[in-house]
């Protein structure tokens, strides 16, 4: 239950533990011999009164103004009261949480110059969940997310507001009304922080914010992919579609990654299904619609989007992202951009795209499944149609999302608008593309959650026969927490069950305990 921090060793596996069993942070050995090392040379270039920007300059358009030695440390706080200019609704705890240990990890490869001491602090914080509260809108990614972590830091000098909380994956956390920060501090024994020079620079100038959006959302698409193969083979049973599509024999002659393996998961899911054999001999189509019988390329194509964003998110992970970067060994620093967000805003947008089309196929699906002139089952999958509308308008939910979708999907990184006088006169838009991506991601769950109730339903109509080896795991746990629709009830409960299962992992550990699902 301990994380170790380096600047250099974070995964997205540790994150995810991280986040979900509260593991405690530490510094490792040669983490503090780094960071003291690269904050010596601040105190001499201090001591020598040398020009170096955001430590003895003002910051943007001010770089040229110098700054009296005596005023350093006001200057710093100056910072973070000015760039404390979020507006909006509040950030995740999860995903503050997240921000905190990817600055401290950053903070920690020893280029930030900041004091040991800090570093702590902030460590202290994560360790007793002392989670700042955030406005979430006032970014435009570049100088990283300047505004978000400025409230941060506010916290951190026992200046703005926390919440202190047992665990951040509880929604009710959110509603746990805010304290000063100067009152949680003390409760825990911490002092609040009196910045010296650079240290507010330090702590502000990065990507963090949207690197937490990120590595959120890249946690749960890595399940999400096997999710919506999950609820596809449902779709394929309740649908009683063939799968000859799924041969390897096709997809080796196209050899994507993702598209082979979410085939080889069909193939495996489904497996040993009375319902495909009953059919066999006696089903005059000649093949399915594209939503069925596309499922490996469609998938597939978002699958390896998924693994490409994610590479780009753990590099920027262990990357290091203010300015300037300090370099202990040559005694040197260097002024430039490594703050700029545009790697992580294009790869959220393309996270945003991707998931968005496993909902929009998905939702075709459920679609196939409630038209009875399509899926030769029952209308809207009721016995009673007519009095009973069934799933009729679990449809119209799953089309409302993906509409939204549509316009979520949208690029943020294609825009950028100048800031500080035009001297920073090209912005990522990060923030933003991480944000609509974390959306999206909420929005594709309940899609697939809608798919895997809406087949579920259909496969009632089936019986006896049974499913698949994979797919008959899926449906009896399904069947767990929501029984078959007999008459029509409120639905929202029944979806949001379901989402819940989607949200964690138990439904696709218990489905892989018997199936190697790719």
């Amino acid at each position: 239950m301990i994380l170790r921090i380096d600047g250099r060793s974070l995964t997205l596996e540790k994150i995810e533990h991280f986040v979900f069993n509260n593991d405690k942070v530490i510094l490792s050995k040669s983490t503090k011999d780094k960071v003291l090392r690269a904050r010596k040379l601040i105190d001499q270039w201090v001591k020598k009164d040398e020009v170096v920007y955001g430590v003895t300059t003002g910051f943007g358009e001010f770089s040229n103004v110098k700054i009296s030695h005596e005023n350093l440390e006001k200057l710093q706080e100056n910072l973070i009261y000015s760039h404390s200019a979020g507006v909006g609704e509040t950030l995740p705890l999860y995903i503050v949480k997240i921000m905190m240990l990817l600055r401290a990890n950053a903070l920690a490869a020893g280029h930030s110059g900041i004091r040991l001491e800090t570093l702590q602090m902030l460590v202290g914080m994560i360790n007793n969940n002392i989670i700042p509260v955030i406005p979430s809108q006032g970014s435009v990614g570049s100088s990283g997310d300047l505004a978000p972590l400025a409230h941060l830091v506010l916290a951190m000098i026992g200046k703005g507001k926390v919440r202190v909380v047992k665990d951040v994956n509880n929604p009710a956390a959110e509603l746990i009304k805010p304290v000063s920060s100067d009152r949680a501090l003390k409760k825990y024994g911490l002092n609040p922080v009196k910045l010296g020079a650079k240290e507010g620079l330090a702590l502000i100038n990065g990507t963090q914010m949207m690197t937490a959006y990120g590595a959120f959302v890249c946690i749960h698409a890595r399940r999400l992919v096997k999710y919506t193969d999950i609820a596809a083979s449902l779709s394929h049973e309740a649908l009683r579609a063939t799968d000859r599509a799924y041969d390897k024999r096709l997809h080796e002659l196209r050899p994507f990654k993702g598209q082979l393996d979410t085939a080889a998961n069909m193939l495996a899911m489904i497996k040993n299904s009375e319902i495909r054999v009953s059919h066999l001999e006696n089903d005059i189509r000649v093949q399915d619609s594209y939503s069925m019988r596309c499922i490996p390329q469609v998938h597939g194509a978002s699958r390896d989007a998924v693994d490409y964003v994610c590479s780009r998110i753990e590099i920027e992970l262990n990357s290091v992202n203010d300015n300037p970067l300090i370099f202990p060994a040559e005694g040197d620093h260097i002024e430039g951009g490594n703050f700029h967000g545009q790697p992580i805003a294009l790869a959220m947008d393309f996270m945003g795209i991707a998931l968005s089309e496993l909902a929009n196929i998905s939702e075709r699906r459920t679609e196939r499944l409630t038209n009875g002139s399509l899926s030769q089952l029952p209308r809207f999958l009721t016995k009673h149609g007519g009095l009973n509308s069934g799933l009729m308008i679990a449809q119209y939910t799953a089309a409302s999302l993906v509409s939204e979708n549509k316009v979520l999907a949208h690029p943020a990184s294609v825009d950028s608008i100048p800031t500080s006088a035009n001297q920073e006169d090209h912005n990522s838009m990060g923030s933003i593309a991480a944000r609509k991506c974390h959306q999206i991601l909420k929005n594709v769950q309940k899609v697939i959650a809608i798919e895997m109730l809406t087949a579920a339903q259909g496969i009632e109509f089936l019986k006896p026969l049974k499913c698949g080896i994979g797919t008959s795991i899926a449906y009896n746990y399904l069947r767990k927490f929501v029984k078959p629709l007999e008459v029509d009830r409120e639905l929202h409960k029944d979806i949001g069950k379901i989402v819940k299962l989607i949200e964690g992992r138990e439904l696709l550990e218990v489905v892989e305990k018997k199936i190697n699902l790719k």
